[in-house]
């Protein structure tokens, strides 16, 4: 079992370590945040249970990738949650989704890119993180199935 102690000193900025040494490196790093929201829908056109209004517990899991700034953060977490809550959960959450989202068929397949749409147009509104690109999104409707949308696919196709 590894030794636990309380550090006698807190650095201190500029005295134990300078600001020039904040920024560790200047690769690409992927961060990613994850969500849940609660939604009812039904599917159209489909023979099976999920024809029927029904809900869900999704998770979306949310890939962002960029450069570092001069502190060594790509994004702040707390960005990432404000622009879900401000941009994409006001559609989601406990809400029937077959009226707020676009007109589609609410499969996980057409509402993982109505996301990325979404975060890809708000990470482009917003200039101030250093090359940041909506990588993924993973969105399980059930927790052991999910679809995803790529910025690869969502670019090039």
């Amino acid at each position: 079992m590894p030794n636990f102690r309380i550090v006698d000193k807190l650095q201190k900025m500029d005295e134990d370590i300078q600001r020039s040494q904040l920024k560790y490196h200047s690769k690409r790093v992927l961060v990613c945040k994850e969500f849940t929201f609660d939604a009812a829908h039904h599917l159209h056109d489909y023979e099976g249970k999920c024809k029927n209004l029904h809900g869900h517990t999704y998770r979306a899991v949310l890939g962002l990738s960029g450069y570092t700034d001069e502190r060594g953060l790509m994004i702040d977490f707390g960005d990432i949650k404000d622009i879900w809550k401000q941009k994409i959960e006001i559609y989601l959450d406990h809400h029937y989704i077959n009226e707020t989202l676009p007109p589609m068929n609410t499969t996980a397949e057409n509402i993982v890119v109505w996301i990325y749409e979404k975060l890809n147009e708000a990470m482009r509104d917003e200039q101030r993180y250093n090359g940041a690109r909506v990588e993924f999104i993973r969105l399980y409707e059930t927790p052991t199935s999910y679809a995803e949308a790529r910025r690869e696919w969502m670019e090039f196709e």
